[in-house]
């Protein structure tokens, strides 16, 4: 159950996220309640997934799939340059990850 709760925490967060653009600092209510529930979600099904994955190690998960998602969101959503350092650096956040998933005794299996 950990990784679904990681999973529904890094998909609001990333919705949440995705909205905070669209908020104008918080002066659009629609996208300010998208933005403040997404994140409240998030936080919640993060610290559920917590009970049982090692904090650095959910929060790397996190944070890593994060800004590929919402890196993603920016270049097809929002029509924002990836040049080729950003994806290299991101391909390294990522390798990270799967080194921490596969090799990683901290990772429950």
């Amino acid at each position: 159950m950990q990784w679904l709760y990681l999973s529904i925490a890094i998909v609001a967060e990333v919705i949440a996220t995705s909205a905070l653009k669209a908020t104008q600092g918080f002066t659009q209510l629609g996208p300010s309640c998208i933005a403040v529930v997404g994140y409240v979600i998030a936080f919640y099904f993060l610290s559920l997934s917590l009970r049982t994955l090692p904090i650095g190690i959910a929060y790397a998960i996190w944070c890593g799939v994060g800004i590929l998602l919402l890196t993603l969101i920016g270049w097809i959503v929002f029509k924002q340059r990836v040049d080729s350092a950003a994806i290299i650096g991101i391909s390294f956040i990522m390798l990270g990850i799967i080194i921490l998933n596969v090799f990683s005794k901290a990772v429950p299996h």
